[in-house]
């Protein structure tokens, strides 16, 4: 620069005009890269600003968005410490004529999250809300012969939307297209990282539709695309097989044409929405039970269930991921949620988990799969201010674990992509489990006391996350448990002790030592956490 104002009086003016433009040229050259996700050898990073980013999420109400209650929601995502809010916005709202779009909602939600420092996580109350079309706008619910709903097995109304509607593709299609073309046009720095495409899609009281327009294409062919020898084969039927639903699937064929049909309008959808802005797009799933086989009948039909994803992949390339909400009950069905959602082709992330405390043990588990994000369900007060105290005490498990997840949340999210973390939660038994960490074994107890006097943890809600730092040095948080370890591998049957067990806190990516442990703290069968969370950094040496 010194060389360009020395040369001519020219050079000087050219220089003036390139700090005038300073500021608009500074703006341009740092605008964040967009949101996406990345996939290396099986696992999944989803980039934020171009670095690893761990959603520390909570979701709002379904009627909660609106300007007179979204300063209970901010108010509830403050008191959770969460970096990713989750709202829906409406349709029926959106587009209150054919064609005639407001916007106004969705400035409202970027503004305030703006003002909070918070990423939005959008999602589309379309065609689908757990099963029904109750979102869509009054001009569609008044022209039941346009949109139509689906025709059950005896001929009965199913309060569904049919996905063989025509007319109801074209109308989402338009809608969410427009939605998509206005973030880009009003979100240039990525308030909003991701879109939920509809809501928990499928049908209940009938496994699929009956309509003669259904029915028709049910009796064809299976289409090509769901009959290549890797699908076919994930779906437990020969590699070879063809002809109609029927033939090829038995059984299961009504479902899996549902799911089909589903998958199929939801990607027209999507990609329609891609095209006007390529954010990352997921499909949220109502569960059925993983650990049996059951019946169709028993859960919401044609959604991403864990038997059908295949089909989902398949029939639904544009979206990005297929997300399991957790309302399941027990440690076991949700561990298993966990690993069926965690594939070579599927990022994990929980968009939704019920707000009670045993769920938050589950955020540890996420991370250790590899997911991106985790959310609880209904975070707000719902418009009901004297539920202020109660509301407090459910949020706190999950805000307890943000506090501590959020000064360290790009590492963690680097950690997880890499597969460095490994977690347990404690099981209804309350029974010990061990952690393989090459060199070492970690075993952990759960409850609080010293040695093996610990007293039962009530709720079952011990947990606890390694992460590994290199071949004797460990990062290690959780609740409710205790941690020591043995040696292995070449070092089995060697004597040990703690190097160094650090008690501390992240900042600006680096472990910040508040005090060494040791003596009681960390002789009476190691160190112990209780009903907070810490973070400790352990060393550990052989001798």
């Amino acid at each position: 620069m010194l060389k360009i104002i020395s040369k001519t009086a020219q050079n000087i003016f050219l220089l003036a005009l390139i700090l005038i433009a300073g500021d608009k040229a500074l703006a341009q050259t740092n605008n964040p890269s967009s949101p996406k996700l990345i996939e290396k050898n099986g696992r999944h990073a989803f980039l934020v600003d171009g670095k690893p980013f761990l959603m520390l999420g909570g979701q709002a109400h379904n009627s909660s968005a609106w300007p007179t209650l979204m300063p209970g929601v901010w108010k509830s995502a403050e008191a959770m410490h969460l970096n990713t809010l989750e709202v829906p916005i409406y349709w029926e709202q959106i587009e209150p004529q054919p064609g005639k779009f407001d916007f106004s909602l969705v400035d409202t939600l970027l503004t305030q999250a703006r003002q909070h420092n918070v990423h939005l996580v959008l999602l589309w109350f379309g065609t689908w809300k757990n099963g029904s079309n109750h979102y869509i706008p009054e001009w569609m619910k008044r022209d039941a012969g346009k949109y139509p709903n689906i025709t059950g097995k005896t001929g009965k109304a199913i309060d569904s939307p049919s996905p063989h509607s025509k007319a109801t593709l074209e109308a989402d299609v338009k809608a969410f297209s427009a939605v998509m073309r206005y973030l880009k046009q009003a979100d240039a720095q990525h308030t909003v990282i991701m879109v939920q495409v509809e809501n928990e899609p499928g049908s209940w009281d009938t496994v699929r539709d009956y309509s003669a327009v259904a029915q028709k294409l049910f009796e064809a062919d299976v289409p090509a695309g769901l009959l290549k020898p890797a699908i076919l084969k994930a779906l437990n039927v020969p590699e070879n097989s063809k002809g109609t639903w029927a033939k090829v699937f038995g059984d299961r064929a009504d479902e899996y044409f549902q799911a089909w049909s589903i998958a199929r309008f939801i990607e027209r959808v999507a990609a329609a929405g891609k095209a006007e802005y390529p954010l990352p797009l997921y499909v949220n799933v109502a569960l059925r039970d993983p650990l049996t086989n059951p019946p169709a009948t028993h859960y919401e039909s044609g959604g991403a269930t864990d038997n059908v994803i295949p089909i989902w992949k398949a029939a639904a390339p544009s979206i990005d991921l297929l997300a399991p909400d957790i309302y399941l009950s027990g440690s076991e069905r949700v561990l298993k949620v966990i690993d069926l959602y965690t594939r070579a082709d599927n990022t994990l992330f929980v968009p939704e988990a019920g707000l009670i405390a045993d769920n938050a043990k589950y955020f540890y588990d996420v991370l250790a799969h590899g997911g991106i994000g985790f959310s609880p369900f209904g975070i707000d007060d719902n418009g009901d201010a004297s539920n202020d105290e109660h509301l407090a005490e459910r949020l706190a498990p999950f805000a307890q674990e943000y506090a501590v997840a959020r000064p360290m949340m790009r590492e963690l999210a680097q950690w997880a992509f890499e597969g460095k973390i490994k977690a347990v939660v404690e099981h209804e038994d309350g029974a010990e489990q061990t952690i393989k960490l090459g060199e070492w074994d970690a075993i952990i107890k759960f409850g609080n006391g010293r040695g093996g006097e610990l007293k039962p943890n009530r709720d079952h809600n011990g947990k606890a996350m390694i992460v590994t730092l290199d071949e004797n040095k460990f990062i290690m948080t959780g609740t409710n448990c205790r941690i020591t370890f043995h040696p292995a591998g070449g070092n089995t049957g060697r004597a040990w002790q703690y190097l160094k067990v650090e008690e501390g806190r992240y900042s600006d990516g680096i472990f910040k030592s508040l005090r060494i442990l040791n003596g009681d703290e960390t002789d009476w069968g190691g160190p112990a956490i209780g009903d907070q969370p810490r973070v400790l950094r352990i060393s550990l040496v052989v001798r």
